[in-house]
């Protein structure tokens, strides 16, 4: 991930930095905000296969809370995505 990130700063022209330059711009600030998306996606799919793991344990535990148990996911994995869109959109917002 930070491969990626690096490369795509060094992969600019090495006069277009001085050219374009605007005071208080970087690209220290962008690649820390696609550094977020990477940790907040990272997370999110920890969460949600947590949350997935945990639920098949339930419904197997027991079958007839199957129906409940499986509201209650769909409601935590679009809470668990919801974050990482926030944190996207957050980032793409801002520069």
């Amino acid at each position: 991930m930070m491969l990626f990130t690096v490369a795509t700063a060094m992969a600019q022209a090495p006069g277009a930095a001085a050219t374009d330059a605007q005071p208080g711009k970087s690209w220290f600030f962008p690649a820390m905000g696609s550094f977020a998306v990477g940790i907040a996606a990272f997370g999110g799919a920890l969460g949600d296969g947590r949350a997935i793991a945990a639920a098949c344990e339930g419904t197997a535990r027991n079958p007839g809370a199957g129906g409940r148990i499986f509201t209650m996911l769909l409601l935590g994995l679009a809470l668990i995505e919801t974050l990482v869109l926030f944190t996207f959109l957050t980032v793409v917002l801002k520069y």
